[in-house]
């Protein structure tokens, strides 16, 4: 049997709908009641384009790391903002289904994702018109979501996506440039940030395996990719480090990090 709490939660969902932020707080109400979590945050995503923070739930202590920081350029290398732009079916997903090999031990991991104090993060993707994705993100930090507690909150998936449509339908105007194509601006900024990224010192190579280096891939997934031996993938690395005079990946990250901000 239905709860009557779930009915009237979502009952506050479906008349929201076209209310500002009286809907996405309604949805994140509901989706606490199938299975409490600390954090809601829902951005949309269209190509390269600055991500919109539609609605989140952060104390103002934590705001700077999720959005702020996170809008100014990490947002490039975070595994759901990448499957965003792919794109993937409307679904239910772990942040894991999405990530590199190596991404835990990668420093976009380290030196950005590990300061949110996450245990785990989900994220409902829902497409709309004009190549744009919502992702609705649901964060715990004491623990991951259950096998059971994803299974529920999966069952909800034709509910957020019928009310996110209709809630969100013409949201590609606002973004700067909608009569652009999305995918296309995404492959300009990735490749003129990447370009910029040494320019006039790395090789192209050399550029592709820093580029998979900070998305979180390893020696053997990059040499795989780029169809070159891991071996080949260590050497360019150290070529990269002494080329930049850098040591580690940490300074690497920082340095890419600099170079978005005037890509």
């Amino acid at each position: 049997m239905i709860k009557a709490d779930l009915l009237r939660a979502l009952g506050s969902v479906i008349g929201a709908i076209g209310s500002g932020e009286e809907f996405p707080a309604a949805m994140a109400d509901t989706l606490r009641v199938v299975a409490p979590y600390s954090y809601t945050v829902i951005f949309a995503y269209r190509g390269n384009e600055r991500p919109l923070d539609l609605f989140d739930d952060f104390p103002a202590s934590k705001r700077q790391v999720f959005v702020t920081d996170y809008q100014e350029g990490p947002y490039l290398l975070d595994p759901f903002y990448l499957a965003a732009t792919r794109p993937v079916e409307t679904g239910l997903y772990r942040l894991r289904d999405f990530a590199p090999d190596r991404f835990y031990q990668g420093e976009y991991f380290r030196s950005y994702y590990e300061k949110t104090g996450l245990a785990e993060e989900i994220a409902f993707f829902v497409d709309l018109p004009d190549e744009v994705m919502v992702v609705l993100s649901l964060m715990r930090t004491d623990k991951v979501f259950s096998s059971r507690e994803f299974r529920e909150l999966e069952t909800f998936l034709p509910v957020v996506h019928a009310c996110v449509r209709q809630h969100w339908s013409s949201l590609a105007q606002r973004f700067r440039c909608p009569e652009q194509s999305a995918k296309h601006q995404s492959e300009n900024r990735i490749e003129r940030t990447f370009h910029a990224f040494g320019e006039g010192i790395l090789t192209p190579r050399e550029r592709e395996v820093v580029e998979y280096t900070l998305k979180g891939h390893s020696a053997e997934a990059i040499g795989g990719i780029l169809s070159i031996s891991p071996g080949t993938v260590r050497i360019h690395r150290r070529n990269i480090y002494a080329k930049l005079r850098i040591s580690s990946q940490g300074e690497l990250f920082s340095a890419f990090i600099r170079t978005l901000g005037g890509a």
